[in-house]
């Protein structure tokens, strides 16, 4: 395959890849590097699919490519391009959580200055640095990466490092609390893609939504948060990106767990609230605590399915079944079905009661 061919093959992966057809432009690629003798458009390539395998979550895949990469640069013996397959070195590694391994290669990076592409990389060198620092918690350097990062996003405008930088600046704010900077950063990426954001791979949509969903979950903001994050995870499910959708369940798993917390803390307040106006007398206070202590009860279906009362109010000994549902476990030895109560399932092994 000559270098004019491999040229156009390029673009037709290119074309399919921003296109959704991320499978179909793998494969263009491959038989590119199979076919192709040429190193430039080889270079190329290994770039290509460097980035592809990363915006999929395939790490490893990643490091691969970046490794055979920087032999290709060497190769060709071309300082801009040793620069650029050091970085994406350096950026597989961070993704590996190989912290030290990044730092490494950036500085490496950083001591390459002077080569024509050198300027336009740094950027991308002090955000890999500072996410690596972010992942050893040395939260000063961190920062100060960031924001040198974020100088020359300004500075050469450019807006997709930009926003990447904001991404991770959210997620340095939640790590130190500052809940406030941690929503304002990724509503500033999701700004830029809105704006810019075309021709740019989805990822970058999703993943300022889902530090948004972070952040509105740490500031009690449930409903944004689940709605943030339902998206995140509907372009990580059609992108395959099972690091993102591993992120995004987890943060799902917070905010569930963080509504139940607040129906627990419901339940509380009207038991606590009960028993202080009925030591009071006051009829009508009481009877309306007992009715949203009952609801609260439903809602959260803290009863059991067979005394209709509620679990918790005493110390009683409960019975958890193969199918989930629970029970009082003197209720389920009355009983004496060898069912499910609640849904009639022929679940209760021997041992269970």
């Amino acid at each position: 395959m000559g270098q004019d061919q491999a040229k156009q093959q390029i673009e037709k992966g290119l074309q399919l890849y921003q296109s959704n057809q991320t499978e179909k432009a793998l494969q263009v690629w491959m038989r590119i590097l199979d076919k192709s003798s040429d190193l430039v458009g080889r270079f190329r390539v290994l770039g290509c699919l460097v980035t592809a395998h990363s915006e999929m979550g395939r790490y490893k895949d990643m490091l691969k490519f970046a490794v055979v990469q920087i032999d290709t640069a060497r190769e060709l013996e071309d300082a801009d391009y040793l620069m650029e397959s050091y970085l994406n070195l350096a950026r597989s590694n961070e993704k590996l959580c190989e912290f030290q391994k990044t730092i490494s290669y950036c500085k490496t990076c950083l001591n390459m200055q002077g080569t024509r592409v050198g300027q336009q990389l740094n950027g991308q060198v002090s955000l890999s640095m500072g996410n690596a620092f972010l992942g050893l918690s040395l939260f000063q350097k961190a920062l100060e990466s960031f924001e040198k990062a974020l100088r020359y996003a300004h500075n050469n405008d450019d807006k997709m490092l930009e926003c990447r930088v904001c991404c991770s600046l959210g997620s340095f704010y939640s790590q130190v609390k500052d809940y406030e900077k941690a929503l304002f950063f990724p509503c500033k990426a999701a700004e830029l893609v809105n704006d810019y954001g075309k021709g740019w791979s989805l990822k970058y949509r999703a993943m300022s939504q889902y530090h948004m969903a972070v952040a509105y979950r740490k500031l009690g903001h449930l409903g944004d948060s689940m709605e943030c994050c339902e998206e995140s995870m509907k372009i990580a499910l059609q992108h395959g990106d099972r690091p993102l959708q591993a992120l995004c369940l987890l943060c799902f798993a917070d905010i569930h767990r963080s509504r139940r917390d607040l129906e627990l803390s419901l339940l509380k307040l009207h038991c606590l609230s009960e028993g202080i106006y009925r030591s009071k007398g006051q009829q009508r206070e009481l009877r309306a605590h007992v009715v949203r202590f009952h609801e609260c009860v439903e809602e959260t279906e803290l009863y059991c399915g067979l005394c209709g009362e509620s679990i918790g109010e005493r110390n009683n000994r409960l019975q958890a079944l193969p199918c989930s549902h629970f029970f009082h476990l003197r209720c389920l030895q009355n009983n004496g079905t060898r069912s499910c109560p609640n849904c009639r399932r022929s679940s209760m092994k021997p041992g269970f009661v």
